[in-house]
């Protein structure tokens, strides 16, 4: 595999990814299984090159442009970062147009709210 230009320097970065709401489950299962021990799941819409589609009710056809997606939050450390991308890719590729996004953002901190502890511990 390729390895991605991640930064480094942060000791945090976000993941966040958008998939199609059929491969939640294999998603999650692979990631929980390649060590990830905690994730925000949430139910969203949007559209990208995808753009929507013709669907018909009642006889009338009307445009939908708005898809139902899921989105996955995860926090973690740099160095599982690549882990987490290419899990991400190999368990919700369909190899269909819709498959989703993933994107990587620097984590200036991270504070655990029962605890107050902060940066890696607080994941």
């Amino acid at each position: 595999m390729e390895q991605l230009p991640f930064k480094k320097g942060y000791v945090m970065q976000l993941v966040t990814t958008i998939i199609k709401p059929h491969k939640l489950e294999d998603v999650k299962a692979a990631l929980i299984k390649s060590g990830v021990a905690g994730m925000t799941i949430s139910e969203v819409k949007g559209f990208g090159r995808q753009k929507g589609h013709t669907e018909t009710y009642r006889g009338s056809e009307y445009e939908v442009d708005v898809l139902p997606k899921i989105k996955i939050e995860i926090l973690s450390s740099d160095e599982f970062i690549q882990s987490i991308v290419e899990t991400i890719r190999e368990s919700a590729n369909t190899e269909k147009i819709g498959d989703g996004k993933i994107y990587i953002q620097k984590l200036e901190e991270c504070i655990r709210i029962r605890t107050g502890e902060k940066g890696k511990e607080a994941i």
